[in-house]
């Protein structure tokens, strides 16, 4: 089942509407934004509250839901 989420880009303050299936990956996540904004991917990742995300965690296992934004940002421990 697709989730429909929001990416906010924390440098620039430009959101893009994503929609994502349980299985999709972080890391998949952070290509297709930073691949949207031409921005290096492996330089950032995604904040969603408190909590950074990266890697293979999936959409599901996070329990990311309609309506949650998330935000791509600069890699705190250097990309």
């Amino acid at each position: 089942m697709a989730v429909k989420v929001k990416v906010k880009n924390a440098e620039s303050g430009s959101v893009v509407d994503m929609e994502l299936e349980g299985d999709n990956t972080v890391n998949e996540i952070i290509d297709s934004a930073a691949g949207y904004w031409g921005m290096n991917a492996g330089a950032y990742v995604l904040r969603k509250g408190k909590s950074l995300l990266r890697g293979a965690s999936t959409v599901a296992g996070l329990g990311i839901i309609s309506g949650d934004v998330v935000e791509l940002i600069p890699d705190p421990e250097g990309g």
